[in-house]
């Protein structure tokens, strides 16, 4: 448990090194979203993290088109199989 502490005209908390090390929140910037109950404090997500769940679930609420599926299963292929 912790309470709330003056710095500067602001307020803060002082999170235990072990809540840290726990959460994983070491060297890592951090958004606060105000929720329901309180206050959640969470890593700010980098822009691809998490981008697959996304997109899996978009997929699994639209339907896709016959086209859609031909990308969606065609072969990834590398740069050196391309002819120019």
């Amino acid at each position: 448990m912790t309470t709330l502490i003056r710095i500067g005209n602001s307020q803060g908390i002082r999170i235990p090194k072990a809540v840290i090390e726990q959460a994983r929140l070491e060297d890592k910037q951090l958004e606060f979203k105000i929720i329901d109950d309180g206050l959640l404090i969470q890593p700010v997500k980098k822009n691809r993290e998490g981008w697959k769940e996304q997109f899996d679930k978009s997929l699994k609420s639209q339907e896709s088109s016959e086209a859609d599926q031909e990308w969606l299963n065609a072969p990834l292929v590398d740069e050196e199989d391309r002819e120019w």
